[in-house]
């Protein structure tokens, strides 16, 4: 079980991996032996776009990523906004774009990261200005994007299928199929 927290945030007290009775049966999760706390490790949601720019499909790539990967604009809701304005502020802080319409896609499952994607198709316009967080960006026709087995590249093939488009999956255990797709 992997762990965020090592010690009781109200207590400090180290968490141990405890069994006890819920709703639906016995579940083991990191608990407080001192004060009962319990560490839930729920998903968190996360909200993605499929941006449709000047008739084409923008991707962009992290600093932080190895390689030459480029995905959908995604990140994290803050409190206090639906997921329609969180998508439209992420865009807007990440390529400057503003956003005029959006269309929700669909929610996918990544449990990899122990996330939950929302994500959105949305038509943006502007000039392109990429935050530092991003370090480049490329615009595919519809027909050219190529789609990833995992939670965004399964919304990006949802919007395409929209489209009339059948998505092509790239095989992520070949690297050499992922640079390609940024040449």
């Amino acid at each position: 079980m992997s762990a965020v927290f090592k010690f009781c945030p109200q207590c400090a007290t180290p968490l141990a991996e405890i069994t006890l009775a819920e709703d639906g049966g016995d579940k083991t999760r990191l608990r407080c032996p001192s004060c009962d706390f319990t560490h839930w490790n729920n998903p968190t949601p996360v909200l993605a776009a499929v941006i449709e720019y000047r008739g084409q499909v923008l991707l962009a790539r992290n600093a932080a990523w190895p390689g030459k990967m480029y995905a959908l604009i995604t990140g994290f809701m803050e409190a206090g906004e639906t997921p329609e304005e969180g998508i439209a502020r992420e865009i807007a802080e990440e390529t400057n774009l503003h956003t005029s319409a959006l269309k929700l896609l669909g929610v996918y499952d990544f449990q990899r990261m122990n996330q939950v994607i929302i994500a959105y198709h949305a038509v943006c316009d502007g000039e392109v200005k990429l935050s530092p967080e991003l370090v480049d960006y490329r615009l595919y026709d519809l027909q050219d994007v190529k789609c990833w087995p995992a939670g965004t590249g399964y919304a990006l093939a949802e919007f395409l299928r929209s489209r009339g488009h059948e998505p092509e999956f790239i095989d992520p255990v070949w690297r050499k199929d992922i640079e390609q797709r940024a040449d």
